[in-house]
């Protein structure tokens, strides 16, 4: 069974954590008079999705190739793999970079890990299974003293008391390429560097994504109408675009008509690469039999 997680607090542990379905209660809360306010954001280790950056890059009013420069870091999902995105803690510490004495300065734009804490997400997908599925774990450390709160309710409620549900939503195809390109293992082959930089780009860079998907040489290549085109002005339509695009350039999932002349192109390459193949098959032949003449 494969699994990720946008928070897992077990990335090392080889046991598994315990797992529970949205209905089981926990016994949370978490409130500016409480002891530890602000003590999980002292020490950071939070992985973004897509979405979570375009709300963060909207809240500061820049782009997300600027956000993605001076707010995250890129890291390996697995080795020589596709790329995940972590928050950059202050300069020289640990601490959240919009953390404040009164809370957090971007609450209402605040990350999915974040919002998920102290639940952790588990999609999994079985390898002979097609959909995703969730589970939920529960993180206790021991300097949160909101487990100690009289406040029981069950894991859907929280998801939906802390607005989870449309962040989940618009970040689910980028984990499900995730989980397929870990469910399908060396089938696939290691991805070239150009797919990793795509990967990135269409799922962490929108602003940059824009600019590609925009450009005469992608409308040369791929036949998009207008009026799709048009809806690329928005930041969430253009993001689910790129997954769809993702699939289609990592898996062979094609569900974007590329034009003719492209496709006319792409035949002559696939052709030109059998005869090329062919000629040096057929000159390794009749060197080897040179061989054996010479040899007699």
């Amino acid at each position: 069974m494969n699994q990720t997680s946008d928070n897992n607090p077990y990335p090392t542990s080889p046991v598994m954590p315990e797992m529970f379905e949205g209905d089981k209660v926990i016994q949370f809360s978490c409130h500016k008079g409480i002891g530890c306010f602000n003590a999980c954001c002292k020490s950071i280790d939070i992985s973004l999705t897509p979405y979570d950056i375009l709300r963060l890059k909207k809240r500061l009013s820049i782009t997300s190739t600027e956000f993605l420069e001076h707010f995250t870091f890129p890291f390996e999902m697995e080795m020589n793999s596709i790329a995940g995105v972590k928050l950059k803690p202050v300069e020289g510490g640990t601490a959240c970079q919009f953390m404040t004495d009164e809370g957090c300065s971007v609450y209402e734009d605040r990350p999915t890990a974040c919002r998920y804490y102290p639940v952790a997400l588990l999609s999994m997908r079985r390898q002979d299974e097609f959909v995703d599925r969730n589970a939920y774990a529960l993180v206790k450390e021991d300097h949160c003293l909101g487990h100690l709160e009289p406040r029981k309710l069950t894991i859907d409620e929280y998801r939906k008391e802390q607005g989870i549900e449309s962040y989940d939503e618009a970040s689910r195809g980028w984990r499900q390429l995730i989980l397929k390109k870990k469910s399908s293992g060396p089938s696939i082959g290691k991805p070239s560097k150009r797919s990793l930089q795509l990967f990135f780009m269409a799922c962490y860079d929108v602003d940059r994504f824009r600019e590609f998907v925009m450009s005469d040489s992608f409308n040369m290549l791929y036949d998009i109408a207008d009026e799709e085109r048009a809806t690329w002005i928005s930041d969430e339509i253009l993001l689910q675009f790129g997954f769809r695009f993702l699939r289609q350039v990592l898996f062979g999932e094609e569900s974007i008509k590329m034009s003719e002349e492209a496709l006319l192109v792409r035949r002559k390459q696939v052709q030109d690469n059998h005869m090329r193949l062919e000629l040096e098959a057929a000159a390794i032949k009749a060197q080897h039999e040179d061989d054996l003449v010479d040899e007699d």
